[in-house]
């Protein structure tokens, strides 16, 4: 195995009760720096968030991106907006809406959705349409917390890190053999 495998995040289904916190904290910590959501009222852009509650009558979990390590988002993207920086796989300014990564995305963790700059809707030039974009987790990129994690009310959420999850899995098995 290579040293440094990527993180993701991971929900527990069962745990999960379609709060939508995740969702809600996720937008806002992408928005920070137009000051949105700090109180009722004061957001002025929709809450895109970079990750998708699926919910039905027996399931209900956020779908985020799993950061793949040989990324077909990224293989896919004809305009190379898909980077990968300290094991995170995120979406850059040049995205031109082309879909092909959402096609290519095996769990269907991207999505496309207006573009939005200093709290307006960004048109695209000579077409006078909304330009649209790929959206997918980032891993909250460039904090060090994950915002998801922390606004779960119920802990469904949690960071994986296969390294040591193998680790401990290997660990646990061997226990278990003693016991035998």
């Amino acid at each position: 195995m290579k040293e440094s495998c990527n993180t993701f995040v991971i929900a527990d289904p069962n745990k999960c009760i379609g709060c939508k916190s995740c969702e809600v904290a996720c937008s806002s910590v992408h928005n920070e720096e137009n000051n949105i959501g700090y109180t009722v009222g004061t957001m002025t852009t929709p809450v895109i968030p970079r990750l998708y509650l699926v919910k039905n009558e027996k399931f209900c979990a956020p779908i985020q991106c799993r950061h793949c390590e040989d990324a077909p988002c990224a293989n896919a993207c004809p305009n190379k907006a898909i980077k990968k920086e300290d094991n995170t796989i995120y979406v850059d300014e040049n995205c031109i809406g082309c879909k092909t990564c959402l096609m290519a995305c095996p769990i269907g963790a991207i999505e496309l959705l207006p573009h939005y700059k200093n709290e307006e809707k960004v048109i695209q030039l000579g077409l006078e349409e909304e330009k649209m974009i790929a959206y997918k987790c980032d891993l909250c990129k460039g904090r060090e917390t994950k915002a998801c994690i922390e606004a779960c009310p119920e802990n469904a959420l949690k960071l994986v890190n296969i390294k040591e999850d193998k680790k401990n899995k290997n660990i646990k098995a061997a226990l278990g053999l003693m016991n035998l």
